[in-house]
């Protein structure tokens, strides 16, 4: 079997009186799930510099990218598709959240704010998303299995 190498990507976390930005990366919005923005890191760029890119594609807004919070890798045994994925602490320097931003890439359909009980009433990933945005220090979240 053909298997794809690993994929190496940064999100961001971003809350804003207590609420905690997410977006629905599926084109046309097709998907129910949600995940902090962010994405695949180009070769020669930093991780900060990578995610400040996404954020601002994604959703308009520009950041400061703080510290990690979170190394999560998760991967489909069916395609061998492993990716791992750091998350970074963000603050919003600039821009505001608008219904009329179009993510250049075509990939992410929604963008919202949600507090902590709205997070876990939606379909997301990482599992560990609300204890990384909401908790202290770092931590790392193993293979978690691909959500289809």
């Amino acid at each position: 079997m053909n298997r794809p190498g690993l994929r190496l990507a940064a999100r961001a976390l971003i809350l804003q009186q207590d609420r905690l930005l997410v977006v629905n990366a599926w084109p046309g919005g097709d998907c129910d799930l949600w995940c902090a923005p962010g994405g695949g890191v180009q070769v020669g760029t930093s991780l900060p510099d990578n995610l400040i890119r996404e954020v601002f594609e994604e959703t308009g807004l520009t950041v400061a990218v703080g510290a990690p919070a979170l190394v999560n890798e998760f991967h489909d045994p069916d395609s061998g598709f492993h990716q791992v994925e750091v998350f970074f602490r963000c603050t919003i320097t600039g821009g505001t959240l608008s219904d009329d931003w179009r993510d250049p890439e075509g990939i992410v359909a929604r963008r919202r704010f949600v507090s902590r009980s709205e997070l876990a009433g939606l379909r997301h990933k990482p599992d560990s998303l609300a204890a990384a945005a909401w908790g202290a220090g770092m931590l790392y979240d193993p293979l978690e299995r691909l959500v289809r």
